[in-house]
């Protein structure tokens, strides 16, 4: 077995500190806060595993891809669901090709060497690589391990000793290392407690909903048509709706997917029937539109 060190292609560390990556992800749209841009940095310079856990909809997700963005780093996703196996998030062999080859070397009657034929149907070629391998081969690079607590606890063992040395064996081929390891920001909605030996790997921040100001200047900035008053209004509409013991709380993405559907309406302002009318671009469960049309609009959204 052979050992592969995967050298970097990149500047590994970010120039400046935590106020400099702030101000490198505000110019991508995505603007944090002090502590997650802090948060951030360590992760980068300490190189550890960023575990970033939030109501869903709060820029978990997002962070990584800006991350990617401000560090020319290629970003891989994996995405976690229940019953995910580890040979879906490192690699596995291309079975398709690998009978083709095999049936060209029958054809050009190739096949003598049995040992040979067989050695040469695992060949690199022939490797589908995964989030995970993919990440460790292109080094330095982003991996975004996303919604980790839906995974089983089979798999987020597995998670753990991967994230412990960035190494994977390949017994046909070898070992896999990058010589610098990924930027691992791993996110969670909490639908379950995510065990805490893989919390103890990482750095660990709460995403919570921005504030007032944060939401609408993310608004502002993500979605410069809208107008200052709408962005305004959608965010006070959005922090009321959150405080409503809703199924789902909309987060900053509903917020925004509500703001461009009002204004693809012509909205200028947060009109009560027209928000009213609009609400399953912030809401996704009946129960919760039905709980804000019982009522009163005015009281939600600011009009008559």
């Amino acid at each position: 077995m052979t050992e592969t060190t995967v050298a970097p292609s990149a500047t590994d560390a970010f120039p400046g500190g935590p106020e400099d990556l702030a101000v490198a992800l505000r110019a991508t749209g995505y603007l944090p806060d002090e502590g997650l841009a802090t948060a951030a940095y360590l992760a980068l310079v300490m190189r550890r595993p960023l575990f970033l856990e939030g109501e869903a909809g709060v820029g978990k997700t997002a962070l990584a891809r800006a991350l990617a963005e401000v560090t020319g780093r290629p970003l891989y996703r994996l995405q976690c669901y229940e019953g995910l196996e580890a040979s879906q998030a490192l690699y596995d062999w291309d079975f398709g090709r690998q009978l083709l080859h095999l049936r060209a070397a029958e054809a050009a009657h190739a096949t003598a060497d049995t040992e040979s034929l067989e050695a040469s149907l695992y060949d690199r070629r022939f490797l589908l690589a995964r989030p995970l391998l993919q990440a460790l081969e292109d080094s330095p690079s982003v991996l975004l391990v996303d919604e980790v607590d839906r995974a089983d606890d089979e798999f987020e063992a597995f998670l753990l000793e991967v994230l412990s040395d960035f190494t994977i064996s390949i017994p046909e081929l070898g070992t896999v290392r990058a010589e610098v390891p990924p930027l691992v920001v791993l996110t969670s909605n909490r639908t379950r407690e995510v065990h805490d030996a893989l919390k103890r790997r990482c750095l660990y921040h709460w995403l919570q909903h921005p504030d007032f100001d944060r939401e609408v200047a993310i608004l502002r900035t993500r979605l410069p048509e809208v107008t200052e008053r709408l962005a305004r209004e959608v965010a006070r509409a959005a922090a009321k709706l959150r405080t409503l013991d809703l199924l789902k709380p909309p987060g900053v993405a509903e917020a925004m997917d509500w703001a461009t559907a009002l204004h693809t309406l012509g909205a200028r302002d947060l009109d009560p029937d027209l928000a009213a009318r609009t609400l399953g671009a912030v809401l996704k469960y009946r129960e919760d539109t039905d709980r804000v049309h019982a009522l009163a609009r005015g009281a939600l959204f600011g009009g008559g």
